[in-house]
């Protein structure tokens, strides 16, 4: 990755109404956030992919959407479980060949409990790892066949190491790795887990996505950048050792905060 990369943002339609200049000025990474949710993956989404095509007349430059995954796990032990979450995952795949998005995000299964008692319970690991493989197994095919890769978002993740190994279970092109920095940063402060740019470095070239939220160690803030306690600076040292480019996406709970965001992190001289 360049020493200085181009930062992209996470929104939905109606702020890219209002940061669309912003966002082609330099064909910013982009992600839409607008089809996440069941109502709208099992309705009529038609119109929104529209207008998103619309906003994005002379956009050139990568996009991508965040799939579903509310009251989803990729990892249940219900097959008929499964079967909704496989549904769901590719309706997300749909929206992308509609809109032209090469990437979309998913959430890894792993969480605290699962880090403290899937050694305890014998074969449970291998078993959360077969269940994933029959949850995303159709779907990453798919994704392979039209181009498009799925990104594993950590949750609550506290080993980085694990989710990178499920990456590599699929040998495939089609699904990589993801990372949330506020996410990592609330895994850190809470459970105990390594800092941020610890994950960085266990998914070293695996890495094709990071969603940038500041936060407190303590929860999920999706604060503007500058407001919480991560340490940029040793985060985009390991991002700049990466040749796998990374798309670089604020994600923030006001969007108003996201050119200030990057203004922030452009002050520090770590983008552009």
């Amino acid at each position: 990755m360049t020493s200085r990369p181009i930062v992209g943002a996470a929104m939905q339609l109606d702020a890219l109404e209002i940061h669309r200049d912003w966002i082609l000025e330099k064909q910013r990474d982009l992600e839409l956030q607008d089809f996440t949710t069941a109502d709208v993956l099992g309705g009529d989404w038609s119109g929104l992919a529209a207008r998103a095509k619309k906003l994005l007349d002379g956009y050139t430059g990568r996009l991508g959407i965040h799939g579903p995954f509310w009251g989803l796990t990729l990892a249940s032990h219900d097959p008929e479980i499964r079967q909704v979450v496989n549904r769901r995952l590719k309706q997300g795949l749909e929206v992308c060949a509609a809109i032209g998005a090469t990437q979309m995000v998913i959430h890894s299964p792993y969480s605290t409990w699962s880090y403290h008692n899937l050694d305890n319970n014998p074969g449970e690991s291998a078993r959360l790892i077969e269940h994933t493989h029959a949850t995303l197994g159709d779907t990453v095919r798919r994704a392979a066949d039209m181009g498009c890769t799925m990104v594993l978002e950590n949750i609550e993740d506290k080993d980085p190491h694990v989710r990178c190994a499920l990456v590599d279970s699929f040998a495939s092109p089609a699904i990589a790795v993801s990372i949330d920095t506020g996410h990592a940063h609330y895994a850190h402060g809470s459970t105990g887990a390594p800092p941020v740019d610890y994950y960085v470095h266990a998914a070293g070239n695996r890495l094709q996505h990071v969603h940038l939220q500041d936060a407190d160690g303590y929860a999920d803030r999706h604060w503007a950048i500058g407001e919480g306690s991560i340490r940029w600076h040793s985060v985009f040292a390991a991002l700049s050792a990466l040749g796998s480019n990374p798309r670089l996406i604020l994600e923030l709970r006001q969007p108003q905060h996201i050119r200030s965001s990057a203004a922030y992190l452009e002050s520090l001289g770590l983008v552009e």
